[in-house]
């Protein structure tokens, strides 16, 4: 009988972390990384403060031009990144932030687009200053998906944000990776926001991943989101039923 090849249906990964070491001054802040994501797959990367997160996430951006360190990272071409702040420039109108550094004859139009995808029509023409902070990281957002990345990095892009404004930004980026399918690394400190947006979870601490698990349809069940909610919070040192004073 033919040996049956389970590896058939396997897509090789679009993004591939492997032995991901980085440093400061000698000090060691990730090492012996492994990390793949597949296409349209949306990772939430957790972590206490000082566990390695951004440095990961920078890392993998190419924007750790200060660090010393070894090992492979492969990501697709086009890739962009959304940080906490919105980053425009003040003295560029938002048709212009979201366009920088796009030469092509239609990227008007597609700025355009872009901004009615994240529901600012009309703001084309306005300063960044007459923005909420929300609006501005829209703008950010609009300016991320008129590159049409392969690859979304993003780092705690809504944690600067009003509660309601985030639970907006949340509901519409889901949105948006489900209509374009980038694959997605999200660092953020949130465990209920990591519930909601990301398919799997990953924990790093003390600069190693500890923790890497699918949760897709964990948002959809009270008591599923409940016992995730709780597993990782324990794993992330916050015990159960913490007594509040």
């Amino acid at each position: 009988m033919a040996a049956i090849n389970l590896n058939v249906h396997r897509r090789a990964p679009l993004v591939r972390i492997s032995n991901l070491t980085r440093s400061f001054a000698g000090h060691a802040v990730i090492s012996g990384i492994d990390l793949e994501i597949e296409k349209g797959e949306f990772v939430a990367l957790l972590g206490r403060s000082g566990s390695g997160k951004s440095t990961l996430l920078r890392a993998v951006a190419g924007l750790d031009v200060d660090a010393a360190g070894t090992g492979q990272i492969e990501i697709p071409e086009r890739h962009s990144v959304l940080f906490q702040d919105s980053r425009l420039l003040p003295w560029a109108s938002v048709i212009d932030n979201v366009s920088l550094g796009i030469y092509d004859a239609d990227i008007h139009d597609r700025a355009r687009a872009a901004l009615t995808e994240v529901e600012l029509p009309g703001k084309e023409n306005v300063w960044p200053k007459t923005l909420s902070g929300g609006e501005q990281q829209r703008v950010a957002l609009a300016r991320s998906l008129v590159r049409s990345p392969d690859l979304l990095l993003a780092d705690e892009p809504f944690s600067a944000l009003d509660a309601l404004t985030r639970i907006r930004m949340q509901r519409l980026l889901v949105r948006l990776c489900q209509r374009l399918r980038p694959a997605v690394l999200f660092v953020t400190h949130d465990v209920e926001e990591a519930l909601r947006l990301a398919d799997r979870v990953v924990i790093i601490a003390e600069g190693k991943i500890f923790y890497d698990e699918k949760i897709s349809g964990a948002a959809d069940s009270p008591v599923r989101f409940e016992a995730a909610r709780d597993d990782i919070l324990e794993r992330l040192g916050v015990p159960k039923n913490v007594p509040a004073y």
